[in-house]
Parts: C-alpha cells; structure tokens; sequence
C-alpha cells in the first residue's frame, strides 16, 4: 500500500517521469491521498466505466482488467509513476456527481472487503471530485494525468 499518492495533471510522459525522484511537488496541478494502492485504484475506476455498476465486480475480474503502465520502470524503492489510461481521462471529465458518488461508494466497499478497516482516512469522494477536475482539464489543455506514488 502506497504511503502518499498524487494525482497530478503534466503535458506528457517525460515530464510526469521527471517527477520519479522527488514528488509532483507544488509544480503540478495535483490531488492528494495516502493509503491505498493507486494501480489497482485507477483499473477499479476504469472498470467502472467500462461495465458501470454500483456492485463490486469480483477480485479475479479487477485483477484480469487492463492495468495502468509506468512512465518509468519500477525499481526497489517504492517510488511509481503511472499514466492513467486516455478513455479514464475522458471518462473522468466526463462524469456527474451521481457517477462519481457510485463510483466512490464502490471503490470504498472494495477498499474495505481487502483491507478491512485500515482504508485512506481521506474521503474518497472529495478524492475522486478532484481528480475529475484535473481529467476536465488534462482534456480541455492535451494534458495527460499521471499518478506518483511512494
């Protein structure tokens, strides 16, 4: 489990991966949390708006789902960089507040069914309304939206 994570928006994959050693910083237009898997959180999201439903699909079926690619290669301390896909970009921009609630309210139950109560303290809707605000605006400017994490 990912200790601090940002969702930051960057013009492209060389500069998201710019920010490997340090953080996006204050130099990003970003949303913050800490505590969860940001990978398996951006393929739940994603699976969301492919096969939209309130109901968590099973853990084999997440695990099979198209999973989000580093813009750098992984290395042995801790530190990810990951592009979220274009389609979730958009879909993100995309969304209504009955979405994103439904959204949020699944994520979280799949949050708790694997980690029990030891979920992010943050309210992974306030997290997700955040991180639609940057996608609405990775695609109004060309941007990409990326995620770091340590």
């Amino acid at each position: 489990m990912a200790h601090d994570i940002v969702f930051f928006l960057a013009p492209d994959d060389e500069t998201a991966a710019a920010t490997r050693l340090g953080s996006p910083g204050r130099a990003f237009e970003s949303v913050s949390c800490r505590f969860i898997e940001p990978d398996s959180a951006i393929a739940e999201w994603d699976m969301y708006f492919a096969q939209p439903s309130a109901d968590i699909p099973p853990l084999e079926q997440l695990l099979e789902w198209s999973w989000p690619e580093w813009v750098t290669p992984p290395l042995n301390d801790g530190v990810e960089v990951f592009a979220l896909p274009q389609r979730l970009t958009r879909a993100l921009a995309d969304a209504g507040s009955t979405e994103l609630e439904e959204l949020a309210a699944r994520w979280t139950t799949r949050l708790r069914c694997d980690d029990g109560d030891d979920i992010s303290d943050d309210d992974l809707l306030t997290v997700l309304q955040g991180i639609a605000r940057l996608a609405a605006s990775a695609v109004s400017t060309g941007g990409r939206l990326y995620s770091w994490s340590f």
